[in-house]
This record gives C-alpha cells, structure tokens and sequence, in this order.
C-alpha cells in the first residue's frame, strides 16, 4: 500500500476527463504523493480555511498529531475557486481521518464523497483497516488547478508530494518503509459537483502517479 494514494480501487471505478473529472488513490505501503512545483511562500497547514464553514453543516475535522497536510498555493484570490479548493482540502483531511480512526462508514467521507468516489474511499479505508495499518507524516499538496464548467460541476488538480509521509503499523505504531520503488510524486484529477447546500463533493478522482507535471 502507499501512503494516502488511492490508486487502482479509484481509478478502476471512475474513468477520468481531465478537463471535467478526476480520481483519487488509495493506501500502498506508505506514501504516495507527488513533489514537484515551485515551493512558495506561506504554506498552509491542515486545510486553507481554518474554520469550515458551518452553514452548509461541514464537521470539524481533527487530524492525529503525527499526521500533516501542508496546502501550498491553496488561494487563488477567486471565491468561486477557492470555495472549490477550500472544499477539495476538506475532503483530503476527512480521507486520512477516516483512515486514522479505521472507519470505513465516517460521516467525514459521505459529507466530501459521492458516488463511485466515496465507494471507492470507503474500499480503500477499508483495506487500511482489513492490513493493521493507519498513516504518518506530512504530505505536501501543490500547484492546484481549477477549471469551473457551471455553477454547479467543476474539475481540479494538483500535486501531491508524499516524500514523507509513511503507512504505519497500528499495533506497533512503527511507520512502514516502501522499498522506494514508486514516485513519492502524484498527479491528482478530480471532478466535483455542488450540493444543495454549497459543499462541492468530490465525485470523480484519478491519481497518475510519478507524474513529470509534479516533478520536484
């Protein structure tokens, strides 16, 4: 399994058009990210917008001390866009906690997930769960880009760098070295859909992973 990367569950349940949808990727033995735009200033912890907003009901969500999601770039100064974005962080931070806390069925994941999306994370949960393993470290989100269609469908991309990020043994608590073989780099695409409410839900999402577009 790699880190966070959820890769062929997602990829087999949602075929992507970048320019409308995307996918995510599921756990490999630690770490799954991609490193490669420029590093700019004024990284973001956790998720751009510290406080989600409570009018469309967006839980709270707390990460474990030894697990950071660091947003670069996050705010493109467009509402719109970085409503989307603010959304599409909110959604990383549910996956990894739903991982941390082996929960499959977390209300986190329905809340940013939908259709063969959240399938395919609960599937990926899932197997972190089925493997005693949860994740450690920090991975560094970069370089998103937003394309809006309507006001209502949107697609999304971005690098992950998961250079230090690692799967963790959860009866040891021992991080889970990968034997180096696979890019820490990936390419995420996503396609996502407003709710009724104002949450863009993530509902399609696809991980290519050593991607040269996020090449450090």
């Amino acid at each position: 399994m790699n880190r966070r990367t959820m890769s062929l569950a997602l990829a087999a349940a949602a075929a992507l058009v970048l320019s409308a949808c995307g996918a995510d990727e599921p756990p490999s033995s630690a770490k799954d990210t991609i490193e490669g735009a420029e590093k700019g200033e004024g990284a973001q912890k956790e998720s751009p917008s510290a406080e989600p907003s409570k009018a469309a009901g967006r839980p709270e969500i707390k990460l474990p001390d030894d697990v950071e999601n660091v947003f670069e770039g996050w705010e493109t100064g467009d509402k719109t866009k970085d409503a989307i974005l603010a959304d599409v962080s909110h959604r990383i931070n549910a996956m990894d906690y739903a991982i941390t806390q082996a929960d499959p069925e977390a209300e986190e994941l329905k809340f940013y997930y939908r259709g063969e999306a959240l399938v395919a994370a609960q599937d990926w949960v899932l197997r972190y769960k089925e493997e005693g393993l949860s994740i450690i470290g920090t991975v560094r989100f970069h370089a998103p880009n937003v394309e809006v269609f309507s006001k209502t469908s949107a697609g999304v991309t971005y690098c992950s760098d998961e250079s230090k990020a690692f799967d963790k043994n959860r009866e040891t608590g021992k991080a889970v070295k990968s034997d180096g073989g696979d890019s820490d780099q990936v390419l995420y695409s996503l396609g996502l859909q407003k709710t009724t409410s104002g949450v863009w839900q993530t509902n399609r999402l696809l991980a290519d992973r050593g991607n040269a577009k996020c090449a450090p």
